[in-house]
């Protein structure tokens, strides 16, 4: 049986276009995505960018349909190369079937030979030398012409997105990149080469979002007004959209001279009753977990939203990779419980963050969102999000002679003061304390402020927002973060072909629900965990909290390749 004819359902189109630096690949994307928003239909769109500081070769990787999109397909329909220069430094990010087309400018040289497509599959078009024609002609336009009347995309709908995008190029610019796009339109063969797309009969309103400006978004709703951080790819997206958006709320963003300051600026503003947040990669992480035992110790609300990138140390800046769970979860020392969550799509990026941060504020502690490079600097078309329904107040203290600021409750969640309150004066700083604040070295004081840290936390009733659960079957499929959507879209495919399969993509890794976590798989018989990291974190923590049977599999690999939904099916098959 050929497992991928019969498990595959084709309900979507995927585009790649490559190119060296400053042939204007991801500016020819941004105009793609966003006509295809206006058009109607939903899109996920990547990008894979080299390492350099300042230009290089780019790949920007589309894929489009009449539903919402939150992964790759196995390989690209249609490839665009404005030219070839340096293409194999991301050539395996490109996966081509039999049916796959490439599309090339007929002055940049053959198709080469690691492409493996018959000369049949191969055309070449004169972007290049149609752009010469005008002034200030750039193929990327031409290119752009031509994959929108392929597509079936409306060219005066391109157009007029062009405008809105490129009108800070000056007049001169835009008039010639218009007069390209027209002249690419143009240029389409008399046969059909891909099925083109089809306009919804009453098309909605979309969001045309990055995963990096949904986490701001997020942040924001879930009440954020302060940010302190030092850019780091691929988190630094983040920071530029909340600059400028904290500003207008009132808030406000500082960059830090490093991530040891910029930690320790947001616990400062959070204690001054101002919700905090920093953004930050990998290594930046690291650098502040000592502030975030702080926090914890002093029961400071702040959250980190952390952006993964391959690693360890520097390792892979550009590209994606759900290896820092583990730091997540155990970077800090002592016994310092906190939130660990993960954003399992670019839609869900809001959702999120703004849990996050609500969570963070109602329950006095640290939150670390993750969320990585494949989510984070990638764009969808997407549908208006959600947000949660907690409403995330911290509990304020009412000036009174006997203030006990690290109070023993109920809930374990004690009345927090604001600096200035002159009844309501305590100590905050590391060292451990009563119930007062004041610092004690007692064994009994040590325990009774352990318990009280770790009781908030797992006695709160996080409802079902812990995690998104689908479909029902024999078969579970066990994920987080980026990886739910290729995960997702193979259980979907297993269950269409006669394997009923169920998903459950958890968004709260820690604490983990463990009696919800148990009652979402019981029903199953095989269970695999999918993630995108060499070490199969996920996995290893689920064993460890003694919630998957000993025949769950495990489906773990580092990046930068993207997980892929055929081969996530391939590997249950495999098993049956």
């Amino acid at each position: 049986m050929d497992r991928k004819t019969d498990l595959s359902e084709t309900r979507s189109l995927s585009v790649a276009i490559i190119g060296s630096g400053g042939s204007g690949v991801v500016t020819t994307g941004k105009i793609l995505l966003e006509s295809i928003a206006r058009f109607g239909l939903y899109a996920l769109m990547t990008r894979s960018l080299g390492p350099q500081i300042r230009g290089g070769e780019s790949a920007i990787m589309l894929r489009v349909a009449d539903r919402p999109v939150a992964s790759l397909d196995d390989h690209f329909d249609l490839l665009l190369a404005l030219d070839w220069l340096n293409v194999d430094r991301f050539a395996d990010e490109l996966p081509i079937s039999t049916e796959s087309i490439i599309l090339r400018d007929s002055d940049q040289g053959e198709v080469p030979p690691r492409f493996n497509l018959s000369p049949e599959r191969q055309l070449a078009a004169p972007l290049s030398q149609l752009a010469a024609e005008s002034e200030n002609g750039r193929a990327n336009m031409v290119g752009l012409g031509l994959l929108a009347q392929l597509m079936g995309l409306p060219l005066e709908t391109v157009k007029e997105t062009a405008q809105d995008i490129l009108k800070r190029k000056g007049d001169a610019v835009l008039a010639s990149s218009l007069l390209c796009i027209e002249r690419g339109y143009g240029q389409a063969p008399e046969k059909k080469i891909i099925t083109p797309l089809t306009q919804p009969a009453s098309p909605t309103t979309r969001w045309n979002i990055s995963g990096n400006e949904a986490s701001g978004l997020g942040a924001v709703q879930g009440g954020i007004r302060c940010v302190a951080a030092y850019p780091i790819t691929p988190a630094s997206e983040l920071l530029e959209w909340l600059a400028p958006n904290l500003e207008r709320l009132g808030g406000g963003l500082v960059q830090a001279e490093d991530e040891l300051a910029s930690v320790n600026m947001i616990i400062g503003a959070s204690f001054g009753g101002v919700p905090s947040l920093t953004a930050t990669s990998g290594p930046g992480l690291s650098l502040m977990m000592e502030g975030l035992g702080l926090a914890v110790a002093s029961e400071t609300p702040v959250v980190v939203s952390n952006v993964m990138r391959g690693g360890p140390s520097t390792g892979i800046p550009t590209k994606s990779e759900q290896s820092d769970l583990n730091l997540a979860m155990y970077g800090l020392h002592g016994d310092a419980p906190h939130l660990v969550l993960s954003a399992l799509s670019i839609r869900d990026s809001v959702f999120t963050t703004e849990w996050a941060v609500k969570l963070a504020e109602t329950l006095q502690t640290v939150a670390i969102v993750l969320s990585d490079q494949s989510q984070g600097q990638a764009r969808a078309v997407i549908d208006p999000p959600t947000s949660p329904m907690l409403e995330g107040k911290r509990k304020l203290a009412v000036e009174h002679a006997d203030y006990r600021r690290y109070a023993l409750t109920e809930d374990a969640v004690s009345p927090m003061a604001i600096p200035g309150d002159a009844d309501c004066m305590y100590t905050a700083d590391g060292l451990e304390h009563n119930q007062l604040g004041t610092p004690s070295a007692t064994a009994t004081d040590h325990q009774l402020q352990l318990d009280k840290r770790r009781n908030k936390l797992s006695g709160f009733d996080y409802g079902d927002d812990w995690a998104d659960i689908g479909g029902e079957g024999d078969i579970c499929l066990i994920t987080w973060g980026s990886a739910s959507g290729a995960t997702r879209e193979a259980a979907e495919r297993l269950t269409r072909a006669g394997y009923p399969t169920r998903t459950v993509a958890v968004r709260l890794l820690s604490p983990l629900p463990l009696a919800r976590f148990s009652a979402a798989i019981e029903a199953t018989t095989h269970q695999l965990v999918v993630e995108q990291n060499h070490g199969a974190q996920f996995y290893d923590y689920l064993n460890a909290r003694k919630v998957l049977p000993p025949t769950a599999g495990s489906l773990a690999r580092p990046g930068p390749l993207p997980l892929r939904p055929q081969e996530i099916v391939n590997r249950i098959m495999k098993g049956l």
